[in-house]
């Protein structure tokens, strides 16, 4: 199965409604929002005059919005319509990024640059079938001393949402559409993988990376699944037999040799 074909087309036809939706809301951006959320900015910090790569940037929002803050920054996404967007939105604000098109481990394999950060959230594992060449992408692109940072959805959430929460012997196959409010109920075939939050942890402490804080977190600052309830001035959370559910997890390592 040529799973990048796959998923790369389906990106193309999401960026396309993506860029017209209210959920990214492009206006707003381009007149000033930054659309990073208080727990990457929180984890991150300062990134004046720091060297950033983003990978599976989509469109470069959250590229440029570090760009904004001062770091010089890399967007790198599968998706030749999201690139084309990214550079499009770099044009317009007059702000200054390199847009890359490539497969996270196709990047890893031709990229000779090294960063001070390594940066990527919300929404990306799953599209991986392998977290090891992922963690070695990362590793290999970081300066010695330099910091690798994830926020993701939670996978006890997709426990909850009926998908494995540890690897099967396949990916999961499906047709679904979008998840911003203009979805106008167009499918495309999409193929992810599950990986239990060990498997990411040890990826990374495989390829030489040492883990400096790990968190989770009850709250999403985006209502993009079903049965999520506002709680206002923390976002979005899930209530299961009354209990709150982690929708979020961060991990903040670094490159010590």
């Amino acid at each position: 199965m040529d799973y990048l074909s796959i998923n790369k087309e389906a990106w193309d036809k999401r960026t396309k409604v993506h860029v017209e939706s209210e959920f990214y809301d492009v206006a707003s951006f381009k007149n000033g929002r930054c659309s990073l959320n208080p727990i990457e900015l929180k984890q991150v910090g300062n990134v004046q005059g720091k060297s950033l790569l983003h990978l599976q940037c989509h469109f470069g929002q959250d590229t440029l919005s570090w760009a904004r803050l001062g770091a010089e920054v890399t967007g790198v996404d599968l998706s030749a319509n999201a690139i084309k967007h990214a550079n499009s939105l770099k044009q317009a604000l007059d702000l200054k990024a390199d847009f890359i098109e490539s497969d996270v481990v196709q990047f890893g394999h031709e990229n000779k640059q090294q960063f001070d950060i390594v940066f990527t959230s919300y929404g990306v594992l799953c599209w991986l079938p392998n977290l090891v060449d992922w963690a070695q992408t990362i590793a290999k692109s970081l300066k010695l001393g330099g910091e690798f940072h994830l926020v993701e959805f939670h996978t006890f959430h997709d426990l909850l949402s009926g998908y494995s929460y540890f690897p099967d012997s396949g990916p999961d196959v499906e047709e679904e559409g979008t998840y911003t409010e203009n979805c106008d109920g167009t499918k495309s075939t999409t193929v992810t993988w599950s990986h239990p939050i060990s498997e990411v942890i040890n990826a990374l402490i495989d390829t030489g990376l040492k883990i400096e804080s790990f968190s989770e977190h009850p709250y999403s600052p985006y209502n993009c699944f079903d049965g999520l309830e506002s709680v206002p001035n923390l976002g979005y959370q899930m209530l299961y037999k009354g209990q709150q559910i982690p929708l979020l997890y961060s991990i903040k390592a670094r490159k010590v040799a």
